[in-house]
């Protein structure tokens, strides 16, 4: 027994935040067998999301939001009695391999004065894995609970959105290391629910960006933008640098497109990295929407 957990597991239990995502739960689950235990956080979803899980042994717990921090995975984080030092932080349109699984046993057996491990998110879309295009991305999903939390941002909850979207996890009292394996990100609910998903996400962002251009922050609990920090700080000074640029989206297009060579996965690399430039056009058009509407109110 490692910290009341059966060696028959690992010492993990992953957090499934779901809506309305019965065309992925299934696989998901079915990946995190080595687990201890697995929850799924579901936010009132009307299909058989739920069902699902249960009948495939997950505990489903149901989250309302309040409109306030925490959201949903943070809730999780602060509500669940865990019985396992470790929490894996899952999407239902996510995988993990045994390959990852083994990686993962290395690294929690042999931990030392770690508190959380970065993994890299392997970006499947229209039916091909993208080795190119820089869309894969590295996320703090595998951490200790007493160590680690998600940002406290600036945002209404006009977006509706209850779940972390980017929001990062900071860490302390321990070091982070990165892992080697990756982890499946593919999504089958197809285009029309990925569009929408990010057209609520474009949403968000471009509360965020007001408040930021506002306030000079994103929030009052925050990851620190750092040019030479890790990957979670880099991203953060970047996006500073950029967001103020003219021709945002059309950067964002040549950098996945060409200087990635996202161009090598043929139309489908065409396809994700217009995407992309129109989710940023998205996001500036709605935050100059904002300042409109806020210089018209004043």
């Amino acid at each position: 027994m490692v910290n009341g957990v059966s060696s028959n597991f690992l010492d993990v239990t992953v957090l499934i935040a779901t809506k309305n995502e019965e065309a992925n739960i299934a696989k998901c689950i079915l990946s995190c067998e080595p687990a201890y235990e697995i929850y799924v956080i579901d936010s009132g979803s009307s299909d058989r999301t739920t069902e699902i899980a249960s009948d495939l042994g997950a505990r489903v717990l149901t989250f309302a939001w309040n409109g306030r921090y925490p959201k949903k995975r943070q809730w999780a984080l602060d509500n669940i009695d865990f019985k396992t030092k470790w929490i894996l932080l899952l999407d239902a349109d996510e995988e993990v391999d045994q390959s990852l699984w083994c990686e993962i046993e290395a690294n929690i057996i042999d931990s030392k004065n770690n508190v959380a491990f970065f993994i890299k998110k392997e970006f499947h879309f229209l039916g091909k894995k993208f080795r190119f295009g820089g869309f894969s991305h590295w996320a703090c999903i595998l951490i200790t609970c007493n160590n680690c939390r998600f940002e406290n941002l600036n945002e209404s909850a006009s977006s509706g959105l209850d779940m972390e979207v980017h929001e990062r996890v900071i860490t302390e009292g321990g070091k982070t290391t990165y892992l080697s394996n990756y982890l499946k990100h593919e999504d089958f609910k197809g285009l029309q629910a990925y569009i929408s998903k990010h057209n609520a996400y474009s949403t968000w962002e471009a509360e965020l960006r007001a408040h930021m251009f506002e306030e000079g922050v994103y929030g009052v609990d925050t990851i620190q933008a750092s040019a030479f920090g890790n990957v979670q700080q880099r991203k953060r000074f970047v996006k500073f640098l950029v967001i103020r640029l003219p021709f945002e989206s059309l950067l964002w297009f040549g950098y996945h497109y060409l200087f990635r060579l996202g161009f090598l996965h043929g139309r489908a690399g065409w396809i994700a990295s217009r995407m992309r430039a129109n989710y940023i056009a998205d996001v500036r058009a709605k935050t100059y929407e904002i300042a409109l509407m806020k210089g018209r109110d004043e």
